[in-house]
């Protein structure tokens, strides 16, 4: 069983099943359902950006083309740290944790 997810048998599966017949190919389908929080820094004035995306590479595009209101004068970006979330829930908890007092400590200690 991959964690968080209900595997089911593949075996006798045919092409058009639309299961997954190998580890591989569940690996796929868990890295494409996984939500991010992520931690940017401004390449113009070292200040941090916290927020939370599934599709973490457009959203960094997004940042960097100003295309995301609050942070377009302050681009370019890079990642300096990003956790995967198996559900979006989880994902704008950890990101709202990181905008608390507590979680400030906690991401200037141990995540940048």
């Amino acid at each position: 069983m991959v964690q968080g997810f209900a595997v089911r048998s593949t075996e006798n599966c045919g092409a058009r099943s639309g299961v997954p017949r190998n580890e591989v190919e569940w690996d796929f389908v868990i890295m494409m359902s996984m939500f991010y929080c992520y931690v940017l820094q401004s390449e113009k004035d070292e200040s941090f950006y916290i927020g939370s995306t599934a599709n973490l590479k457009q959203r960094l595009v997004e940042h960097n083309n100003h295309s995301a209101r609050y942070s377009s004068t302050k681009a370019p970006f890079h990642i300096v740290w990003y956790g995967a979330f198996r559900t979006k829930q989880l994902a704008m908890d950890f990101e709202k944790y990181l905008k608390s007092s507590s979680g400030f400590a906690f991401r200037n200690k141990r995540l940048v």
